[in-house]
């Protein structure tokens, strides 16, 4: 950031008075532009015993297969966004779903929140971010095409707990490692 939003004037990157972290600072008006964690909204939709995936019709990731997932928009809750995520991308409609999995992944600045869901038909069709979707069975997960490694994650937390048939809510880091994100 080098512009206040606010005013127009240079900012400076520095701790503000009475913080612990660097923060953009307007010298001039004042303000303080605070960046906080993108969050990311999706689902496991499931129809009887198979999984709904979508091939990813944009980057990053091009071509290769996720679960629907995308940013949170303003005046939603975490559970609207996962259902009009799984509309957006894979045009099927879910009951609601029951939060299933919380991903903290603070080197990029995310969280990611997955509802676990029925879907209301087996009735799909992909929408302008998805090339394709289909319905899954364990057996023929595309393992080695997943878009993201907190989908591997997912998936196996699930079918995993689908044999205990018990689904808790499950939070922290994914199984993968980044690098810290730039201050």
């Amino acid at each position: 950031m080098k512009f206040c939003s606010e005013c127009g004037q240079q900012v400076t990157h520095k701790v503000p008075e009475l913080d612990d972290r660097k923060r953009y600072v307007c010298d001039s008006c004042g303000v303080i532009h605070y960046q906080n964690p993108k969050v990311i909204v999706g689902s496991l939709p499931v129809w009887q015993d198979q999984v709904l995936l979508c091939r990813r019709a944009i980057e990053p990731r091009y071509g290769y297969w996720t679960l629907p997932a995308g940013f949170m928009e303003n005046g939603e809750t975490t559970l609207e966004g996962a259902i009009r995520e799984t509309q957006e991308e894979a045009g099927a409609l879910l009951k609601d779903g029951t939060l299933y999995r919380l991903f903290d992944i603070p080197m990029i600045n995310q969280v990611y929140l997955f509802y676990l869901a029925e879907l209301q038909t087996p009735g799909m069709d992909p929408g302008i971010e998805s090339l394709e979707v289909r319905m899954f069975d364990e057996a023929d997960i595309p393992w080695d095409e997943l878009a993201f490694p907190v989908m591997n994650d997912v998936l196996k937390e699930f079918f995993d707990d689908r044999r205990k048939n018990q689904y808790p809510v499950r939070t922290g880091l994914p199984s993968f490692r980044l690098k810290p994100a730039a201050s």
